[in-house]
């Protein structure tokens, strides 16, 4: 049986962000995986966790599932310290070895210590901004790049450990045109679609 590591990385600011569409989409993505027959393990950050036993579940993990808000153009901060204090706890734990050179072979490149290699993940976003404000060379403010050019340094921290990514989700328009069933809707089908193959 598959065993998927869930984080919701949702961080609460009251009156503002409560995190009701985030919970939301975790729990339609935790449900769905359990449905298919995946083992599924949780972890909500903003109600804490402790580091060694989250090493030890994206170690064991054989996909991970990250579920986030985007504030302003990225991750909330609770969850870097979450990244800090959990992945670097991983470093010669089971995430890395290190960053995989060493001082006898230059050749060997950075970023190739990973030890999570054949394991996979997938980035759940939820944006204020319209989807048409990405992948558009005439938008003002992103200028043509995609989600996942936003997100590039989350990709390339799970690309640290040697993991492979399954497409992202975003959820567009969450605070002006929310379409909270739609938007549940296609997230199940993204999630059985994309973890099919574990």
């Amino acid at each position: 049986m598959p065993k998927i590591h869930a984080i919701n990385a949702h961080q609460k600011w009251e009156g503002f962000a409560n995190g009701k569409l985030n919970k939301t989409l975790f729990d339609a993505a935790v449900n769905t995986l359990g449905a298919k027959g995946h083992e599924v393990s949780a972890t909500i950050i903003d109600d804490g966790y402790d580091v060694g036993a989250e090493v030890q579940s994206l170690v064991c993990a054989d996909a991970v599932f990250l579920q986030s808000p985007v504030y302003w153009m990225g991750f909330p901060w609770l969850f870097k310290k979450y990244m800090d204090e959990v992945f670097t706890a991983g470093i010669g734990n089971g995430l890395c070895t290190d960053d995989g050179r060493t001082r006898s072979d230059p050749s060997k490149q950075y970023g190739t210590g990973g030890l999570l290699g054949g394991r996979k993940y997938m980035i759940s976003l939820t944006f204020n901004a319209p989807a048409e404000a990405f992948d558009d060379p005439g938008q003002f403010l992103f200028q043509g790049r995609s989600v996942d050019d936003l997100v590039f340094g989350q990709h390339m921290s799970f690309r640290f450990f040697d993991m492979e990514q399954l497409p992202t989700f975003a959820a567009f328009d969450v605070m002006k045109v929310p379409d909270v069933a739609a938007t549940v809707e296609r997230m199940e089908r993204h999630v059985a679609e994309n973890f099919a193959d574990l």
